[in-house]
């Protein structure tokens, strides 16, 4: 019977087997008009743009709308943007820049904290002045807080405000090229800088080409942020320091820093001492509206800050950071101006005030103007965050007043740079290569939701805004518009090389507010 089973002859495997190792297929994405929009009443155009408005989805004009109610995922059009998207050849770097060591852009780079140092941190040996567990500024071992400091003008520049992961070196280069005046450092842990991880104080790097940089630094009580602060004025070259209180982190909330600050004043009063005892520039503090939607703190905290400022003296505290959002609102609401407004206003008028300075959903200049006319009490310095993730040219716009329908063409202009300055400071080797690639498809995570003003029916953009599918004016224009991690390693392949086979992508940061948008401030909302 074995044998008899042994010289059976095989089957040939059912077409429905066959069917299941078959690799899936695109389904042909439809056109909704594929030979142009037929006419549409101004009636119909207006209940259209009202149904999207009700729904916060931003309008596309109908000629680029693509029909997914089929399930066609790629909003790619069969027709060529005769020959716009040619690939340019990918420029190798010299063999000289491939060799072991440290990348050739790092000779342009300060605030780089010398290797022993680092080793005595790590170590425990390095001599601090301020003494671990201390609670208290003391004057017997270091200069005096009232002291001469650099001071720093934040009125009618464009900032561009820490961000964490997609804010790097390489990031903030391109956003001085398009005009930023001030720029600042992803956030650093104290306790790490103390430690001396590398990886921490990498975060802290200065470019020449940033014109005033700062740090910003999370600390939960004022021993760790003096020591920290001992460090960075010795070997760092900054022109101020951001105390963070406003990170909604559980992580660092939870070890009473970020958003928690807020509602321990005598902490915060503390850290400004011990760290203005040790630092030769001003402070900035970076908050938000409160923990939770009610109470609001911000107005109270601000005024504290006002009063230690007085008594620290001249120079010590530069301004207060306001981001209009509570901590557990993160980012999914929109950012209440009208109590950044209320925050200005509450200040005592027996003291010199502090510049506060706004910030939140920023995306064109017409935003802008709107933040202006609703806090016009506030600085006048634009802080932009997301808004510069999605639009790197955001800074030009506000600079030139004006609305920019840059090309595909440009914006990958943009991230040729990116990855040339990436290889500058990561180096070109494989390591250098994979995470400058890696921080490039974290960028490519915000620059997807960019709409091309060429297409949009109503002006501007909104930061929740949600779009539908749209066709480009071009391949490369709807490539860019993917929400696919795996066109945006296309992309990155454009600009570094092919990936390994095995590769794949997962965003660090997933974008709530974009994927569940409520765009309406309550009206009781302090205005």
């Amino acid at each position: 019977m074995a044998s008899e089973a042994c010289e059976a002859p095989m089957t040939e495997p059912s077409e429905a087997s066959a069917d299941a190792t078959a690799p899936p297929q695109k389904e042909k994405v439809v056109l909704l008009f594929p030979d142009g929009a037929p006419p549409e009443t101004a009636e119909a155009k207006a209940a259209r743009l009202d149904e999207l408005k009700a729904k916060h989805i931003q309008p596309i004009k109908r000629e680029y709308l693509v029909d997914t109610s089929a399930g066609g995922g790629d909003a790619r059009e069969e027709k060529s943007g005769r020959g716009q998207n040619k690939k340019r050849p990918v420029e190798k770097p010299p063999a000289e820049a491939r060799t072991a060591g440290d990348p050739a852009g790092l000779a342009d780079e300060t605030s780089r904290v010398p290797f022993d140092v680092q080793l005595a941190l790590r170590k425990r040996e390095y001599k601090f002045l301020t003494a671990r567990g201390a609670t208290e500024a003391s004057t017997a071992s270091a200069p005096p807080l009232l002291k001469e400091r650099k001071l720093v003008d934040f009125s009618g520049k464009v900032y561009v405000a820490p961000l964490t992961t997609v804010g790097n070196l390489p990031f903030r280069r391109v956003l001085t090229k398009y005009g930023a005046d001030i720029t600042c450092g992803e956030m650093a842990l104290c306790p790490n800088l103390n430690d001396g991880q590398s990886s921490e104080w990498a975060l802290l790097r200065r470019h020449k080409d940033e014109k005033c940089f700062g740090v910003q630094l999370s600390a939960a009580h004022g021993d760790q942020f003096g020591r920290a602060c001992e460090v960075v004025d010795k070997y760092g070259d900054v022109d101020f320091v951001d105390l963070n209180m406003g990170c909604p982190i559980d992580l660092v909330c939870s070890k009473g820093g970020g958003a928690a600050l807020m509602r321990r004043n005598k902490k915060v009063r503390s850290i400004l001492e011990m760290g203005l005892e040790r630092l030769s520039v001003p402070m900035t503090l970076k908050m938000r509206t409160g923990w939770d939607e009610d109470p609001k703190l911000a107005h109270t905290m601000a005024g504290y800050a006002q009063a230690w400022a007085h008594e620290l003296g001249p120079g010590s505290v530069a301004c207060v950071f306001v981001h209009g959002r509570s901590r557990t609102a993160r980012y999914s609401r929109a950012a209440n101006w009208a109590y950044v407004e209320t925050v200005a206003r509450c200040q005592d008028d027996a003291i010199p005030k502090l510049p506060i300075i706004g910030n939140g959903d920023i995306m064109s200049y017409a935003d802008w103007e709107e933040k202006r006319k609703t806090a016009p009490s506030t600085c006048d310095c634009a802080m932009l965050a997301r808004g510069a993730l999605i639009k790197p040219w955001l800074p030009t716009e506000l600079h030139e007043k004006r609305a920019w329908d840059i090309s595909a063409s440009e914006r990958l202009d943009i991230l040729r740079d990116f990855a040339k300055f990436g290889l500058d400071h990561w180096g070109a080797d494989d390591c250098g290569v994979g995470r400058c690639r890696r921080f490039l498809l974290e960028w490519l995570s915000f620059l997807h939701r960019y709409t091309p003003v060429g297409l949009l029916e109503r002006l501007p953009q909104r930061m929740n805004d949600r779009p539908p599918k749209f066709v480009g004016r071009n391949d490369l224009e709807t490539l860019m518009a993917s929400d696919d991690s795996r066109d945006w390693v296309t992309i990155s392949e454009m600009l570094l090389g092919k990936v390994p086979e095995d590769f794949s992508f997962t965003p660090k940061h997933k974008a709530n507010s974009y994927a569940a948008a409520d765009t309406t401030a309550k009206p009781t909302d302090w205005g």
